[in-house]
């Protein structure tokens, strides 16, 4: 009985070996079916869905109707090739100019378009805002000149800096108008009036 049981064995495995066993279809169907990809995070689809909000509303800017074509086309969410492009611009960037002409494109380039785009607009609230945006940027950009070589010593220096002036313009902080209000301000204004006191008195002793 045991060597009947074993030569059984071994017939079996051999057809089986040699592709001369036929499974029922549908165990073919699982055997031929791939391992479900794991789900993203909430966190990270959070993360995409403000990103590609944030190209919805700057379509020109992202190239948004143009990744949605490649989104269609590969069935990869448009917010991974908007990711890549960034990255490899910044790389180029970065290759290019250092840190500096990085940190000096992200404190330009969007509040410049905003900027534009404020000018033609009739809402008062956003020309003081970029108004005091450039305030802020040029009081900056004067003191870093001057005392540029403490810099040096500053680690991560340019980070600091992006971090900074997105908190300066970006919408959901507004940090501009703070940091006029509480910092330049109280320093700048009584030498203004004092200037300009000192300015008119000048004119009428001339008349």
């Amino acid at each position: 009985i045991i060597e009947a049981k074993l030569s059984k064995r071994i017939v079996r495995n051999h057809f089986k070996n040699n592709g001369l066993i036929h499974y029922p279809k549908h165990i073919k169907e699982l055997k031929s079916q791939t391992t479900p990809t794991m789900p993203l995070p909430p966190q990270v689809i959070n993360a995409i869905e403000k990103v590609d909000m944030f190209m919805a509303k700057y379509p020109t800017l992202t190239q948004y109707e143009k990744l949605k074509d490649i989104e269609k086309q590969t069935g990869h969410s448009k917010v991974y090739f908007f990711a890549l492009a960034v990255s490899i611009l910044s790389s180029a960037l970065y290759a290019l100019g250092g840190g500096k002409l990085c940190t000096d494109l992200v404190t330009f380039i969007y509040p410049a378009y905003m900027s534009f785009k404020a000018i033609d607009s009739a809402n008062s609230s956003e020309h003081t805002q970029w108004l005091t945006y450039w305030v802020v940027y040029s009081f900056f950009s004067i003191t870093e000149s001057v005392a540029g070589f403490l810099t040096e010593f500053i680690p991560f220096y340019f980070i600091i800096k992006i971090c900074f002036f997105v908190y300066l313009y970006h919408p959901k902080f507004m940090g501009a108008g703070l940091v006029y209000t509480q910092a330049i301000k109280p320093f700048v204004m009584p030498h203004l009036e004092a200037l300009t006191k000192s300015v008119s008195s000048t004119t009428k002793k001339i008349e």
